[in-house]
């Protein structure tokens, strides 16, 4: 076939012809343009052609393809089962949306996407490469939220702020936040929320801890330890959860128990409230979790009164970093990061989540008069005569009992010689016959209302503040 020259095309000479293409060889048997237009013009082979055609080449097929003037395209009598082409290209008028399509899913699967890693097992799709920032992931207990109203409320709050839409992630038995919340600062986020008890908290504060994302608390449990301490607000979630977009951040410490058992085995794990061996955490492993879902924190008082019963002292050896190793005998022995407890008892009035040290308090009250004098040291001392002038005076002038002592560090090493059952804020973690704790200063951000102070201290001088700008913008009467 002739080359085709391109007078337009730039320096080609007119008049004269392309130089032949490598491609120009691989269609030389092809038919030409001249070929092609004699072929059309060419009247329909007869019946008498075609079955010539057909002896000489041994292929009804082609004959008939050859009658229907296309080469190996089988149609008529040779191909029954050959759709008509207009009835199959006549528009069938049904709209198929996409949930007509049944998906492709195997026994027990969802057909959701989903990610698999090399060993087969299921993770989370990775969030976009191009998915807008910032965005907020929403930890939550199914059991202590209501699931869908939370959802709506932080959905509608980062849209307001311009964010992305946040990431969901439930807890469950075997991940009581810790696992999720790892999995949300894989994809990024810029801040979690949690919403559930304070084992939630804890679990989630654990794997945040040193991430420098900020984590909102909103308050959902019974107990609410965290939020009670820091002073949050627990009237409803959406302050806590609107400060997670638009409120300030504070940082506080967390602690770190290292537990060695019986059989010699050792985990740690972190907790931001306060934690204990002893008789303490007899009275969490003896409440009753039903009595505690109907009644909440006041449960608590159920199980203290049922281990009292056979609360007996145990020895321990205990040591603060740059001091002497002491021995003493214990009902229980307390490292807190934190000091108040519900309806307002305060364990330690002076403790502070962000002073980057524990307070230890040593419970070792002697016989039925001990136990009184424990109650008055928490329940009147701390939380009542303290708040008053004339009331620390008192305290100034009592001589110490003895059945609660206070000491504080950096940490703690805490040894017995036989098993002794252990409770990190609220939940209890077996038992233990070395405790070893340790603080990370500083080591957890957490969201807070813009303006909002952490310390009781810090509230009262916002409070005084606000009254003196009050009274000085108010019209002086004369």
């Amino acid at each position: 076939m002739a080359a085709v020259s391109d007078p337009d095309r730039e320096n080609t000479r007119p008049g004269a012809e392309d130089p032949p293409h490598p491609a120009d060889a691989v269609y030389a048997d092809g038919p030409d343009t001249a070929e092609l237009a004699q072929a059309a013009e060419a009247p329909p082979a007869s019946d008498a052609d075609v079955k010539r055609a057909a002896a000489e080449t041994g292929d009804p097929d082609a004959a008939a393809g050859a009658s229907a003037g296309v080469t190996g395209a089988p149609t008529g009598p040779s191909n029954p089962d050959a759709p008509d082409p207009e009835e199959a290209a006549a528009p069938d008028e049904v709209i198929r949306e996409p949930e007509d399509v049944p998906p492709d899913t195997a026994d027990d699967e969802s057909g959701e996407a989903r990610r698999v890693d090399a060993e087969g097992r299921t993770e989370p799709l990775a969030d976009a490469a191009d998915r807008p920032s910032p965005k907020a992931a929403l930890v939550y207990n199914p059991i202590k939220v209501d699931a869908d109203q939370l959802r709506d409320l932080v959905s509608r709050l980062s849209a307001e702020a311009g964010w992305s839409e946040p990431l969901f992630y439930e807890t469950t038995v075997d991940d009581l936040g810790d696992d999720v919340a790892r999995q949300a600062l894989a994809e990024d986020v810029d801040a979690v929320l949690v919403a559930g008890g304070d084992g939630t908290v804890r679990a989630v504060s654990e794997a945040m801890a040193g991430s420098d994302v900020p984590l909102t608390i909103v308050p959902s449990g019974t107990g609410n330890l965290l939020a009670r301490n820091l002073l949050l607000p627990l009237d409803g979630p959406e302050a806590m959860v609107r400060a997670t977009f638009d409120g300030d951040t504070e940082a506080i410490d967390v602690g770190f128990a290292r537990l060695r058992r019986g059989d010699g085995t050792v985990d740690e794990h972190a907790f931001v409230v306060m934690g204990g061996m002893g008789l303490d955490a007899a009275m969490i492993a003896n409440t009753n979790p039903q009595l505690k879902k109907s009644v909440g924190w006041v449960a608590y008082v159920d199980g203290a009164a049922r281990s009292l019963v056979n609360a007996q002292p145990f020895r321990i050896m205990y040591e603060l970093p740059g001091h002497r190793l002491h021995s003493a005998r214990v009902q229980s022995v307390l490292f807190a990061n934190c000091g108040s407890l519900p309806a307002g008892l305060e364990l330690i009035p002076e403790a502070s989540v962000s002073d980057g040290e524990l307070d230890i308090v040593i419970v070792q009250p002697k016989g039925p008069l001990g136990w009184i004098l424990v109650w008055r040291r928490v329940a009147w001392d701390n939380s009542f005569l303290r708040r008053f002038r004339a009331g620390r005076r008192i305290l100034s002038l009592r001589t110490r009992d003895g059945a609660v002592r206070y000491a504080r560090g950096a940490g703690i090493d805490i040894g017995t010689s036989e098993p002794r059952p252990v409770q990190l804020d609220g939940d209890e973690f077996g038992e233990a016959v070395h405790v070893g704790v340790h603080l990370q200063p500083g080591g957890l951000r957490i969201a807070i209302p813009r303006g909002h102070s952490i310390s009781r201290a810090g509230q009262a001088d916002a409070s005084s503040a606000r009254t003196r700008r009050a009274e000085a913008s108010a019209p002086v009467s004369r």
